[in-house]
């Protein structure tokens, strides 16, 4: 007789958590899955996907606007926000179904319900106790909750996606590609828009040319930007108008203020406290090259080890972990090259080393970009520029990171991301015929060394 119910006990049903467990469960391992909330996780729920649908929605406010000089006419447009809303949750729904019945195909018993580790080998799941071989964690993480004064008063990036209508005007908090993302789609959707940072420019761990194009780009479309600004207070007056003051004593009025300020791994109550594992100063879950932590038997992987906060990550790092545990394949996850984009308006991409860590890095670095008015534009009116960069090793010609700010950057860029993981060099870059007319073969027809 088994000496545990399961192999396999996954704490979390986010892409991380669901992939691992089909996979392993592929393998023949005995697997359960634990999930309090959704299926699907952060990306499918308050994330990725609900976060792209309405950047399509918002961006049709400039399509439409640019479609008259192309001879399009519009009698009247107006926008719907239930209509979205309602269409949204439509598919997130069926995205939610598709998770279960992934999970069900594969054989994997379903949990609702918090999850509490009670030991190495055993979990808790409501009034039952299931003993496992091993336990994964997969819990993801969470938006931070701001504390000044008034903090109540504010929503989160999870919030922002069940509104039940919109306001007239609205304050973003935050630098990070959440509060960027949102402030675009905020403003697409007619509302007066601000973004408060508190420090010099937003985007910190980008390219240093992404940051200052978006920002750039943002301003232009009418987004205030307030850089070195930090929220002391907010207050509802009498008519629900929010009242935030800001260090400095400068006070603005607002109808709603979105704090998109970071997000930390979600760990609470999961009865880390009864098993010897490290955790880092916000909650992470300390982890080996093989997901392992410092208890044998548990093992994590995802946003809750606070490493990269990127889905397509968490679902590599749960085939290499289902390959080494139960597929008799050992993987190992390489880091090196992950591209992520930023969908603001327009899009930005990367892969690879920003020019700062190539200098870091390297004794001699070429700098190839270019700054234009793609060719929409020359018709559309709008004055919106795109930036694309190569960040060349001069000693042996290989490209080092590759940045993009334009649209449908995030396309252009997986595509580049494999050709860094294969080591491209520049010549290849410069072999390369490009497609014409196109935004992308910018990247093959830079020849000018700008800085070095």
């Amino acid at each position: 007789m088994a000496r545990y119910e399961y192999d396999l006990i996954v704490i979390g049903a986010g892409s991380g958590g669901v992939r691992a467990a089909r996979m392993s469960s592929s393998y023949g391992a005995r697997v359960a899955i634990a999930e309090e909330k959704y299926l699907g996780g952060t990306c499918v729920n308050v994330g990725c996907v609900p976060k792209k649908l309405f950047v399509y929605a918002s961006h049709f406010s400039e399509d439409f606007v640019q479609s008259k000089a192309f001879g399009w006419a519009f009698s009247d447009t107006k926008f719907d926000w239930p209509t979205l809303l309602e269409n949204k949750n439509t598919e997130i729904a069926r995205l939610n179904k598709i998770y279960q019945d992934l999970l069900d195909e594969a054989g994997v018993d379903r949990f609702e319900g918090r999850a509490k580790i009670i030991d190495g080998h055993s979990v808790k799941i409501g009034s039952r106790i299931l003993s496992t071989q091993k336990i994964l964690i997969a819990t993801g993480g969470k938006p931070v909750r701001p504390e000044f004064p008034g903090a109540a008063y504010t929503i989160t990036s999870d919030d922002a996606f069940y509104l039940e209508s919109l306001p007239a005007r609205c304050l973003v908090v935050g630098g990070g590609y959440i509060a960027v993302e949102f402030a675009g789609i905020f403003n697409g959707l007619g509302i007066e828009t601000e973004l408060s940072y508190r420090g010099d420019l937003f985007l910190r761990d980008f390219d240093i040319d992404i940051r200052s194009t978006v920002s750039d780009e943002l301003s232009k479309k009418g987004i205030k930007l307030r850089f070195q600004s930090e929220i002391e207070s907010v207050k509802k007056s009498s008519d629900d108008e929010l009242v935030v003051r800001l260090k400095g004593g400068e006070v603005l009025n607002t109808d709603m203020v979105l704090c998109a300020i970071g997000r930390v791994p979600a760990v609470e109550g999961l009865g880390l406290e009864n098993v010897a594992l490290d955790q880092t100063d916000n909650g992470g879950i300390v982890i080996d090259d093989n997901f392992g932590t410092k208890e044998k038997s548990i093992f994590a992987l995802g946003d809750v080890t606070d490493r990269l906060q990127l889905t397509p990550v968490a679902i590599e790092e749960a085939m290499c972990f289902s390959s080494t545990q139960f597929g008799g394949k050992p993987r190992k996850m390489c880091y090196e090259h992950v591209p992520t984009a930023i969908f603001c308006q327009p899009n930005a991409a990367t892969v690879g080393l920003t020019e700062s860590e190539a200098r870091d890095l390297y004794p001699e670095v070429d700098i190839y970009r270019s700054v234009f008015r793609p060719m929409k534009h020359t018709i559309s009116g709008s004055d919106e520029k795109f930036m694309m960069k190569l960040i060349v090793n001069r000693i042996d010609d290989k490209v080092l990171g590759v940045h993009m700010v334009g649209s449908e950057a995030g396309e252009i860029i997986q595509g580049i991301a494999i050709a860094l993981k294969l080591g491209v060099t520049k010549s290849v870059f410069d072999e390369t015929v490009g497609i014409h007319p196109t935004t992308a073969e910018e990247f093959v027809t830079m020849r000018e060394v700008i800085a070095n």
